[in-house]
């Protein structure tokens, strides 16, 4: 089944509460839509499969992280929704918590193969199973590996390479964290599957590679894309489409100054009451 490979520090780099690295791994021949700023309401900038109609990860205008992995499921139904398709829908939402609430209740109608959902922003974070057990759980202020198994699983060969590579380094700023990732994320693979992250196994395997930077002022956000495996291509900067979905979101600070609201989490306390 195709893989992926993805991660995250989340609330503890100076002035970026969400950074993430993440490898794709897809069926070479599937089409792929690169990063653009999608229509309708709210926006949203993520990559298109254009097979299925979905997206493996994007952002949007409420500074809202979603992405999907694949992952090991019994019963799997005969004509399963897009595990994509859901993952746009995440990015309807306003937070985290709206997005982890809708992904439970859309696994739960056993409707999907088996897949692993990432909803985060700057409040909280949850990575989704949707296995053959649905469970929620939260993300802790730190750094956080998750593919097509567990959340930091020590037994997978890959996730062990990347949290040592990545913690080689004091992650402490955005800039680090990029540096270290975009390294770490373009090693391929030994013939065993270990001691990379970048994977060729023939009809599939690492078709793109996405860094991002979800900073606290917009104009220092980072968006960069790999259109292919990350070892052979460059990463394209797409931050200019990143900042304007998230300059879209001016309510936000008009409720602050309005409402006297006194910080982000009354904010968004306020939006899932109302």
């Amino acid at each position: 089944m195709p893989m992926c490979m993805m991660a995250i520090l989340y609330q503890t780099a100076q002035n970026a509460p969400i950074l993430v690295a993440a490898n794709r791994e897809e069926r070479f021949d599937r089409p792929t839509q690169v990063p653009k700023i999608q229509s309708g309401s709210p926006r949203v900038v993520c990559g298109i499969d254009q097979q299925g109609g979905g997206t493996w990860l994007g952002v949007n205008q409420h500074g809202l992280f979603a992405a999907v992995a694949n992952r090991k499921k019994r019963g799997v139904p005969v004509n399963p929704r897009s595990r994509g398709l859901l993952c746009r829908e995440l990015l309807e939402a306003h937070t985290a918590k709206q997005a982890y609430q809708h992904a439970l209740r859309e696994l739960e109608t056993g409707a999907y193969a088996g897949a692993n959902y990432i909803c985060a922003d700057p409040a909280s974070a949850w990575v989704i199973y949707g296995g053959d057990e649905i469970k929620a759980i939260p993300l802790t202020p730190g750094l956080h590996l998750i593919g097509n198994g567990n959340l930091d699983d020590a037994d997978d060969p890959r996730q062990e390479f990347a949290m040592r590579m990545l913690t080689l380094h004091k992650l402490d700023s955005p800039v680090t964290f990029l540096a270290v990732a975009s390294r770490a994320f373009s090693r391929q693979t030994d013939a065993g599957g270990r001691r990379g992250l970048v994977i060729n196994r023939g009809d599939y395997g690492t078709v793109s590679s996405t860094l991002l930077s979800l900073a606290e002022k917009i104009q220092q956000a980072v968006y960069q894309y790999c259109p292919g495996s990350p070892s052979e291509h460059s990463y394209d900067d797409f931050s200019a489409l990143l900042r304007q979905v998230l300059s879209t979101d001016r309510s936000k600070k008009q409720l602050l100054e309005e409402e006297d609201f006194d910080d982000y989490n009354d904010y968004l306390d306020y939006v899932e009451e109302s």
